[in-house]
């Protein structure tokens, strides 16, 4: 009789060449797609160069997307690009994703189908936990053990005990994926989950459309977690039909599974929730956040930039238009996704409300570039973190929350509720 395994420990056990792993277990495991962005690409093809290998180890699994000062703010960043540009016609390598047909990296692969149930995923940005949403294993890893997975198609790990978290019940109106990981990561905090896999179910989760469900797994490492992942169902399915460009296969979690600890939420218990600076614990219901005035909104990202986010948001802002103190800056999580939201009118409807949309990137998420604060400024935004410093002056204050809740706060030039618009 086979002993019980969680998803994530079959995943490794799959893809270790082993009948059993369990929590602990130092392995090696063949990865499926490794990616890089224009940040920390550069720094893996150096070390790459290093090894002495000719070529990656697929030309088809390797990935590249230049997405965070893309399209490119100065010559530095122009410079980092371009060395991967070249680096990817050298080694042929076939998923390099220039400006126009890029989009936000963990937005752009699940979309493309180059990610999928079942998949090992390693990748230099540490929310490629995004794509456990799927069903696979995927989570971020430094730059030099990213170049050694390139040439070698392999990696090491410490399997991850587990933490099984159960949302049951019918979310309250306007209460949506990004409040209930924001009320996880408020209650059990950044480091709650530290080196664990988050394995998120319950009712509410299998009742989620994709676009959520993506939500929540790109903050578990919010949490510390080393994965988030969603056993993939029906749902999964008919999202990777047609879609996905390799064979796929769905993992469960055995009913005897060993989790460190199993916590449990009634969703009816969950208002719309913000998190105020400068973590992403610091987290306050709506209905106890009082009056804070903000300078700017950011509605996107790799955490909500799909094409229901930018749903809520036009349909909060049609008729209405930008408190006249508040800059609102939207950005579509691909190119795909703007198109369409160009074609369901969602575009119009936000500039109409005179905001302004914008090509995808990570710009403003990490205080790049289209959208940085001043000092004494605050934001809300729909992304995943709200660190000292992270969208521009150290004296800034960022505040994360959903599209609806960022959407409502951009027209009335507070913090609100939708209900309040």
């Amino acid at each position: 009789m086979s002993k019980p395994m969680t998803i994530t420990e079959k995943i490794f056990a799959a893809h270790s060449g082993r009948e059993y792993v369990q929590a602990g277990d130092l392995i090696t495991a063949k990865v499926d797609i490794t990616l890089a962005n224009d940040i920390t690409g550069p720094v893996a093809i150096n070390e790459f160069n290093k090894i002495g290998v000719d070529k990656v180890f697929d030309n088809e699994r390797t990935v590249f997307v230049p997405d965070h000062f893309v399209p490119n703010k100065d010559i530095k960043s122009a410079e980092q690009v371009n060395l991967i540009r070249k680096f990817c016609k050298e080694k042929n390598i076939k998923n390099f994703f220039e400006v126009g047909r890029m989009g936000i990296e963990h937005a752009l692969l699940p979309d493309s189908g180059l990610v999928t149930a079942g998949d090992l995923i390693i990748g230099a940005d540490s929310h490629t936990c995004t794509y456990g949403a799927l069903g696979a294993f995927s989570t971020g890893v430094g730059s030099t053990d990213l170049a050694c997975a390139m040439a070698s198609g392999e990696t090491w790990f410490k399997v991850p005990s587990a933490i099984k978290v159960e949302f049951n019940g019918k979310l309250n109106k306007w209460v949506s994926a990004k409040d209930l990981i924001l009320h996880l990561i408020g209650d059990i905090g950044v480091d709650g989950a530290l080196y664990k896999t988050l394995e998120i179910t319950g009712d509410a989760i299998s009742n989620m459309e994709m676009d959520g469900r993506f939500t929540i797994c790109n903050m578990a490492i919010e949490a510390g977690a080393k994965n988030g992942i969603i056993p993939p169902d029906e749902i999964t399915r008919k999202y990777l039909e047609g879609r996905s460009i390799r064979p796929y296969k769905f993992y469960t979690s055995d009913p005897d599974a060993v989790y460190e600890r199993v916590i449990k939420y009634d969703c009816k218990d969950i208002e719309p929730t913000v998190a105020f600076p400068h973590l992403p614990e610091n987290t306050k219901p709506i209905s106890k956040v009082g009056n804070v005035k903000i300078n700017q909104v950011v509605i996107g990202s790799c955490t909500n930039g799909r094409l229901s986010d930018l749903k809520i948001a036009a349909d909060i802002l049609k008729g209405k238009k930008v408190h006249p103190d508040v800059r609102l800056i939207v950005f579509p999580g691909t190119q795909d996704i703007y198109l369409k939201a160009i074609e369901a009118g969602y575009v119009q409807t936000i500039i109409e409300a005179e905001g302004a949309v914008s090509t995808p990137t990570c710009g403003p998420c990490l205080g790049g570039h289209a959208g940085i604060l001043a000092k004494g400024e605050r934001a809300v935004s729909t992304t995943n973190r709200n660190f000292v410093g992270r969208m521009g002056h150290p004296e800034s204050e960022v505040y994360l929350a959903s599209p609806a809740v960022a959407a409502a706060s951009a027209i009335l030039g507070r913090i609100a509720s939708p209900d309040e618009v």
